[in-house]
Order: structure tokens, then C-alpha cells, then sequence
């Protein structure tokens, strides 16, 4: 018989990456891949440990599929990722009808383990989260087929005051340019048109490996790749912003004009007690330099509000910053107390119900800006790439403003259109987060 085994791929999309090198390797070692949960020999679920929110979903997704153990054909289960890296000893105690743990180091033996499972052998294997996978390792690619992710580094050593990722992830470790060169021309040549260069801290790409910030230099390498129509930047340090970046991307018309730079907060008593390496006045001066060598481009952050020390007058400062600098994009977090974290020791902790307003007031300012810069997008017409048709003859899809997964999409009108095609659309109307429109069929 045939061993079928379903994945369920939790938090962010470097997570994703790690969940379709698993597929690859199972596939590889003969096991069946199916989507379908109530039909898996094998669960396996790649948590993520980042926040409170984030291990409860965690939790809650591994409760939920035990009851397959019960009354499906599930065998074995298996919790893997972040949260097993961090906790697995208490969640063999609380969860025994889990039957293995292994942590982001132990993905190359997963395998072996579904293997050990299967013969009944409990098993936690959870050593140093040192692992970085490369171009020779086989990918089963979970997105769509016209999109793809590919991390560049793994880990982190900016040891922010509030994160516990470098424990859960180790060390900062880039993967060698040549290997992130096939990988992309990999796929390029599988007829992936968008790429996403992702790691903890992108920006940093290179510098324990060559001594020197190498994402200028890599993008001008991946940049000519035929096939690929876009490259697109993601989890962009600001510390490690360099001119240079900037210019490379300026220069290379398939880099999208945009990018994601999580800034935290805007007040710089904040950031020092968060071990940020960037001041508020640093971090207004890289936005001026990209709007002025990217023009139109999207900027998407994120922030935390309810930081231990966080006073009315700094998340006033931050509200203020917001309204000034007008981002496109705005994710907003409250503050997620983390043991073994400098934050997580602060005394002064803000009260729940402090966070929760601070987030409401947060986001109800960033839904006016967006709003405003959709309205600006009105009779424009833009290239987008097409990714589904929600109802006959109404396709939704993104331009280079809009990232997989964490943005908004264009709804347009059109006629014949498949995923991964591409339309010219006139935008005619704008919510909050989306746009509307119509495709435009030019003569000839």
C-alpha cells in the first residue's frame, strides 16, 4: 500500500518553503502526496511559534486534525516547525496523540522519521535549527504555478527585544548566490513568471558568507533569468537598506516597485529598547531615497503597538508617523509578551485592553491613508497578472503593488483569461485594500 501523507503549512511564507521541501523529500522517498486531509496516512503540521496568536493557531490546527486519528485513516501525526523547535518536551506531555516532533533543523530527515513513526517508535528529534536548503534539494511548490518563494537566508542575528526567531531559527546563514541563481532559473524554466526573495531579514543577504550586502549583486544576476517578469523583495531589514539596493532595483525593470520593510514603531526610545539598529529619522530618510529613485512605488510595514514603556504620547508619535509617511501597506500587531525575551522581562507591560484600543485607532488611521492612495489609482490603466476567475467573466488578479497573500487584488471585467495570463486593466473604482476594473483589449 501506498503511504499517502498531507502537509499543513502554518505562519509565514519561509515556513511554506521548508513545508514544500518536505513534500519533495517524502515524494521522493516513494510516499504519496494528497491535499486531502481525511485521506493522509500521515499528518504532519509545520507550526510557527512567532506570537501567542500564531502558537494558538497552531494548537488548534493540531487538535483538529486528531480527530482523523480517531475515525480516519490517519496513522501517525506529526508537529514540525517553530513551535517544536521551542516547546516540544511540554507538547509530548500535553499532546499524546501526537506521535513525533522535529524542528527546522530536522527537515532533511523527514523521511526517515514518517518512516519510524509508522512502525510505532514516538519520536522527537529536535537538535540545532541549523538547516539551509539549497538548489539540489526537490521542491514541491504549494502556490500557485505562476508564482514561486525562494529564501535566500535562513535565521536571524539581529536578536530584536521583542522576537524570539533566532532561537527558534538559529543563526543568520545565506545560501550561496549560484545555488539561489539555478534554484530561480529552476523555475523560471517550469514557467514561474513572479519570484519572491524571502528570508528573516533579506536585506542582510550575503554578509556572513562574502563579508558584504550581496542582494544588489544577486538581484543584477537574477534580473536577465528569461521567464521571469517579476522580482519581488520581502522581510526588508531597513538597517541594512543600502544605497546600493536601491539602485539596483531602479536600474532592473522586473524588480517590482515595491517593498516590504517592517519598522516596528516610530518612536526612538522604542526602537533602542527593541535593539532596532534604525532612528525614526534614519528610517524617514530610506523612504525619501526609495520614493525619489522608485517613483510609485509600494511600501508596505509593519508595527507594533503596546510595547512594554509604550505611553500614550509614543504610540502618538507612531500615529503621527503614520499619517505623515502614508504608506500603502500597513500590517498592525499588539504586542505579544514571549518568554525568554528582553521585552518579556519589562516591568512595564501595557494591559490588554490598552493594546486592543491602541489597535483599533492604529488601523482605522491606516484604512483612511490607504483609502486615499486607492482613490489615486482610478482611471489608471495597469499590467496585471491574472490569478483566478471568481465567477464567469470577473477575474481577480495584482500589479506589482500588490504582494501574494498579505495584500489586496484588483477585480476586473474580462473575457477568456486563465491564472498566470496577464491583462491590461483600467482601474475604475477602489475600496480600502482593493481595486476594481476592466480589462482593455488593445486593437489588433
Amino acid at each position: 500500500m501506498t503511504v499517502k501523507v498531507n502537509i499543513t503549512s502554518l505562519g509565514c511564507a519561509k515556513n511554506r518553503v521548508d513545508t514544500e521541501v518536505m513534500l519533495g523529500l517524502l515524494r521522493d522517498a516513494g510516499y504519496e502526496i494528497t491535499h486531502r486531509e481525511e485521506d493522509a496516512h500521515v499528518l504532519i503540521v509545520n507550526t510557527c511559534g512567532f506570537i501567542l496568536p500564531a502558537k494558538e493557531e497552531s494548537i488548534n490546527t493540531i487538535l483538529e486534525l486528531v480527530r482523523f486519528k480517531e475515525s480516519g485513516k490517519c496513522q501517525a501525526l506529526l508537529v514540525a516547525g517553530c513551535l517544536s523547535q521551542g516547546y516540544s518536551d511540554d507538547l509530548a506531555k500535553e499532546l499524546p496523540e501526537v506521535d513525533g516532533f522535529l524542528g527546522p533543523g530536522e527537515v532533511p530527515k523527514v523521511a526517515s522519521i514518517v518512516a519510524n513513526v509508522l512502525q510505532g517508535k514516538k519520536t522527537i528529534q529536535v537538535g540545532q535549527p541549523d538547516f539551509l536548503y539549497d538548489h539540489t534539494m526537490p521542491r514541491v511548490l504549494s502556490t500557485p504555478f505562476h508564482y514561486a518563494y525562494v529564501k535566500v537566508a535562513d535565521g536571524c542575528d539581529n536578536r530584536c527585544g521583542f522576537c524570539m526567531i533566532p532561537n527558534l531559527r538559529g543563526p543568520f546563514r545565506s545560501r550561496e548566490e549560484d545555488s539561489v541563481f539555478q534554484e530561480v532559473q529552476s523555475l523560471t524554466e517550469r514557467g514561474i513568471q513572479e519570484i519572491l526573495l524571502i528570508a528573516q531579514d533579506t536585506t542582510r543577504y550575503g554578509l556572513d558568507r562574502y563579508g558584504d550586502f550581496r542582494l544588489p549583486q544577486l538581484i543584477r544576476r537574477l534580473a536577465p533569468i528569461d521567464g521571469l517578469k517579476w522580482l519581488r523583495l520581502m522581510y526588508c531589514y531597513p538597517a541594512h537598506f543600502t544605497p546600493e539596493l536601491i539602485e539596483a532595483m531602479a536600474a532592473e525593470p522586473k524588480v517590482c516597485r515595491y517593498v516590504d520593510l517592517p519598522l516596528q514603531h516610530a518612536d526612538d526610545e522604542l526602537l533602542r529598547s527593541m535593539n532596532r539598529r534604525s532612528s525614526v529619522a534614519e528610517i524617514r530618510q530610506l523612504v525619501k531615497d526609495l520614493r525619489a529613485n522608485l517613483p510609485g512605488m509600494a511600501i508596505r510595514s509593519s508595527f507594533i503597538v503596546g510595547l512594554p514603556g509604550e505611553t500614550e504620547e509614543k504610540f502618538q508619535r507612531l500615529l503621527d508617523f503614520l499619517e505623515e509617511m502614508r504608506f500603502d501597506r500597513v500590517g498592525v500587531f499588539t504586542y505579544s509578551r514571549e518568554e525568554d525575551t528582553p521585552a518579556g522581562r519589562h516591568l512595564d507591560q501595557v494591559p490588554d485592553e490598552v493594546k486592543e484600543e491602541r489597535f483599533h485607532r492604529a488601523m482605522t488611521l491606516q484604512q483612511a491613508i490607504s483609502r486615499s492612495i486607492q482613490q489615486e489609482w482610478v482611471g489608471r490603466t495597469i499590467p496585471v497578472l491574472v490569478e483566478e476567475e471568481v465567477s464567469p467573466g470577473l477575474y481577480r488578479g495584482r500589479s506589482e503593488r500588490e504582494a501574494p497573500e498579505v495584500d489586496g487584488f484588483i477585480e476586473f471585467k474580462g473575457k477568456d483569461l486563465m491564472s498566470g495570463q496577464w491583462a491590461k486593466v483600467k482601474i475604475t473604482s477602489a475600496d480600502d485594500y482593493d481595486l476594481m476594473g476592466e480589462e482593455i483589449n488593445e486593437p489588433g
